[in-house]
């Protein structure tokens, strides 16, 4: 038996077990081939096991002869004190895996075995090089079927919510556009009318900040389960992170490596998407798709297809859906990166003259459609239900007491203290603005990592521009990051200035 130990070392996503090469027990060159463990125990009578990649370590301030280390993600995932008795042995490679390679020379694969494998990959036993070769293989061509399969299956991995009214309602957007952070002010104004909205969010992955990460500016979003049933059943809505309560675990592990490899089929996103509301325990869900030359989905017509998609998945799987088409040509609001996001969220709760008109207005749009859904509102009057608990601060008293429920930030965190100003090359008008790449630049920035990091816009499609204006104002907390955001943004800043003002209306 060996003795694990915590090895203060991330390999996200991935377990990572490190044996030295001295070890007293077992012969480490044995274990080399293969380089996949099964680390296994029975203590206190419950299975332990966990499968991971093996690294061979010659340092003993690493591991010790009588010692497994285990990276942070492996040590948390066995769930052992440090200390433990534990054994190894050569991992098999799960049988999920045949089906996988049939499905990349072209068969469709059947319920079961979509079920098999996401049950793998969600218990890690996938490395990255076999969930890509899955994702991969998918991205070919998926079946209806397949696709059907795929969202149950990822539902049923991981916590399945339930809840006592019959109305459960849900806001989302597919994302691809900045500082759109219209679930913050939707949930408050949704609770205060009354319907329960159990809003769980994604911390960001590529982006500058996910509504988690701009929440967390405010309020505690680590929530357990039961914490998070109370904070619904006083205050009507949450905002939460989903990752912390587990829902759809596999798509947390898929994303990982989708990402890297730009991969994000229509498929994919529909699976991702509508098994989290389904494990959320939604029953009735608006979905925001914005449009955009530099946004997620592109095209009209590439957008219709997505909707028509998510039409039939979440009625096979028995959700309402109402997709709402929306502006992806330009950011929203005026902050890029969690504390500046969340400045602009409570400017728009509060009423405040200077909030940004944008992101009320489509706030508003997306909040009227989700009580609409209310059976007690005469059809198409929620949009100014919307309005008027905005406008009499009911939906601002709603978000501060959801705020106080889920734990009110003990700091207040400000825009980071090194700052530039981005300035216009020329006179003229704002024509077009790169929602890829005004992201990255955020990110480059510090965004979401230091939440006070990202970028304030000072302009917008349409506005006119003279020459030495400033387009925007970079925040970063530290000073490499500062120094990575401004040279990208030096080399291409990511807003496109003519003479000419773009005669396109640019409405949410």
């Amino acid at each position: 038996m060996l003795k694990i130990k915590k090895v203060a070392i991330d390999t996200e996503p991935e377990n990572t077990a490190f044996l030295s090469r001295q070890c007293r027990v077992y012969r480490a060159e044995e274990f080399r081939a293969l380089k996949k463990i099964e680390i296994s125990s029975d203590a206190g009578g419950e299975k332990h096991s966990i499968l991971a990649t093996l690294v061979i370590a010659d340092d003993a301030a690493i591991v010790s002869p009588d010692e497994l280390g285990l990276g942070e993600q492996a040590f948390r995932r066995l769930r052992l004190p440090e200390g433990a008795s534990i054994c190894i042995s050569q991992a098999q490679q799960p049988k999920s895996l045949d089906a996988v390679r049939r499905k990349i020379t072209g068969e469709v694969m059947a319920a079961d075995e979509i079920e098999a494998i996401i049950a793998d990959i969600a218990a890690h036993r996938y490395s990255p090089m076999e969930i890509a070769a899955f994702l991969i293989a998918s991205a070919s061509f998926t079946t209806t079927q397949e696709l059907l399969a795929t969202t149950r299956a990822m539902a049923k991995t991981g916590a399945q919510l339930k809840w006592d009214a019959p109305l459960i309602v849900d806001k989302h957007c597919i994302g691809g556009v900045p500082g759109n952070r219209t679930s913050m002010i939707v949930t408050p104004i949704v609770a205060a009318h009354g319907l329960q909205m159990p809003k769980t969010s994604s911390r960001a992955i590529t982006s500058p900040s996910g509504t988690a990460d701009t929440m967390e500016v405010l309020a505690n979003v680590s929530l357990s389960i039961d914490r998070m049933r109370e904070v619904v059943h006083k205050e009507n809505a949450c905002l939460v992170w989903g990752g912390h309560v587990n829902l759809s675990p596999a798509d947390d592990v898929l994303i990982t490596v989708e990402r890297p490899l730009a991969i994000d089929t229509r498929e994919q996103m529909v699976a991702s998407i509508l098994s989290k509301k389904l494990a959320a325990g939604s029953t009735h869900i608006v979905l925001d798709i914005p449009v955009g030359p530099t946004a997620k989905v592109r095209t009209q017509g590439e957008a219709v297809r997505l909707r028509k998609l998510m039409e039939y998945v979440s009625g096979e799987i028995g959700l309402v859906i109402d997709v709402v088409f929306t502006n992806g040509a330009q950011p929203v609001g005026r902050g890029v990166g969690p504390a500046l996001e969340a400045r602009d969220v409570m400017a728009v709760l509060n009423n405040a003259p200077d909030a940004p008109a944008d992101l009320r207005a489509r706030s508003l749009l997306l909040a009227g459609h989700v009580l609409d859904f209310d059976p007690g509102l005469r059809g198409g009057a929620g949009r100014a239900r919307a309005q008027e608990l905005l406008d009499s601060g009911e939906a601002l008293a709603a978000m501060d007491r959801i705020i106080d429920a889920q734990g009110r930030a003990s700091k207040t965190i400000r825009p980071g203290e090194l700052t530039a100003e981005i300035i216009a090359p020329r006179a003229g008008h704002v024509t077009a603005m790169d929602c890829f790449r005004i992201a990255r630049i955020a990110r480059l920035a510090g965004a979401p990592m230091d939440k006070g990091a990202g970028l304030d816009l000072f302009k917008k499609i349409g506005d006119p521009v003279e020459k030495g204006e400033a387009l925007y104002r970079i925040h970063s907390c530290f000073m490499s990051d500062f120094d990575f955001a401004k040279a990208m943004a030096a080399e291409e800043a990511g807003i496109s200035i003519d003479a000419a003002p773009v005669r396109e209306s640019m409405s949410s």
